[in-house]
């Protein structure tokens, strides 16, 4: 069983470059070039294309091992009491550590992307801005006070619905216009279930369950690996009710461009910026 140390952020710093190097190569040697051998032409939309493909195989990745992490614990399938009345989780398995700080260093990673401005912005910047934020805040605090299980099933909920937006994007850049409708059909039921009844669900054991908590484990006494005194309920509560409220403002543009699709033909990602690269193109599509 292994447990935090400070080693852990020579390992954050060494996997967020080697994430970069990851992003990279398959972006720029596998993804692009089957983005071009698929029809997808244009500079702009091949970046975006690569980025997706990316996105999918990340997070195709990272939520078979969320689910696996979490079949192999007593918190299967969002088991929330055991949330609280295992607390606290001072030992990690070799798998479940590492799995946890791989997904930090790529959020890391991502975050550095956004404020560096190294993709092309997106229109809801800002909100995404605050999306990465919550989650490092989540996944730094959760780690620190020995509170892994619940991360993971944050993790779960968001990494699931993630495959299905980037395959609906996917589908999108090769223009194949019927797969794309019935996917992202596909998306909003998912997305629904993951983003929003669960998350709620999970809202719903912090608020409900933080009391299961054993009592010599309320207190806020680190070195006995114990942090949460009562105070600390609103503090796991804040930050998930604020991605719940960032994931709500992406659910009403969803079902905006669910709704435009179904009665006006017309599947657009309205996050996103025209990008419109200076060729000609008779589409009317924004893409991410």
């Amino acid at each position: 069983m292994y447990q935090k140390g400070y080693g852990d952020l020579a390992f954050l710093a060494y996997y967020v470059i080697v994430f970069c190097f990851i992003r990279q190569g398959l972006t720029l040697y596998v993804l692009r070039p089957l983005g071009w051998k698929l029809g997808v032409k244009k500079e702009a939309k091949l970046d975006r294309f690569a980025e997706q493909g990316y996105a999918m195989i990340y997070f195709s990745t990272s939520g078979a091992l969320g689910l696996w992490a979490m079949y192999h614990s007593p918190t299967w399938y969002f088991q929330g009491r055991h949330y609280f009345q295992d607390y606290p989780y001072w030992n990690m398995t070799k798998f479940m550590k590492s799995y946890y700080l791989l997904q930090f260093s790529y959020w890391l990673q991502q975050f550095l992307i956004l404020v560096l401005r190294l993709e092309k912005p997106r229109k809801d910047f800002r909100e995404l801005v605050i999306h990465h934020i919550v989650t490092l805040w989540l996944i730094g605090w959760s780690y620190l006070i020995n509170f892994t299980p619940i991360g993971n099933a944050v993790f779960i909920t968001m990494d699931v619905s993630d495959i299905f937006l980037a395959f609906v994007k996917l589908l999108n850049y090769l223009k194949l216009e019927k797969a794309s409708v019935v996917a992202f059909g596909w998306l909003v039921i998912v997305w629904t279930y993951t983003r929003h009844y669960l998350n709620l669900r999970i809202l719903w054991d912090v608020y409900n369950h933080f009391e299961l908590v054993p009592k010599w484990a309320q207190q806020w006494a680190p070195e006995t690996g114990a942090w949460l005194a009562p105070w600390m309920k609103w503090q796991i509560f804040a930050p998930l009710a604020l991605l719940q409220a960032v994931n709500l403002f992406w659910y009403f543009l969803i079902w905006r461009i669910l709704l435009r699709a179904l009665f006006k033909k017309e599947l657009a990602d309205e996050r996103s910026d025209d990008e419109d690269d200076g060729q000609p193109d008779d589409e009317n599509e924004k893409d991410d």
